[in-house]
């Protein structure tokens, strides 16, 4: 089965919070109320600077996936 890159995921014990799942290395669920993010990769020292950069990027790309599929539900 393919995954999609982005998943938007709720939790009623969080009934303020969204989420977005980023299913592709390296895997992350931000929470978009607080944008706490919790990292499903063990990253050693080589590689923090490397993902500070990219995550940057990743986070970004998770807030658009969630407006466009806002956008596209208030369309319907």
């Amino acid at each position: 089965m393919e995954l999609p890159k982005f998943i938007l995921g709720d939790n009623t014990d969080y009934p303020d919070s969204i989420f977005v799942i980023h299913t592709d290395f390296p895997r992350f669920v931000i929470d978009l109320k607080t944008d706490d993010v919790e990292w499903f990769e063990d990253f050693d020292e080589n590689d923090e600077d490397e993902l500070s950069s990219e995550a940057e990027g990743l986070i970004l790309k998770a807030t658009e996936f969630y407006d466009r599929e806002v956008a596209r539900y208030e369309e319907d």
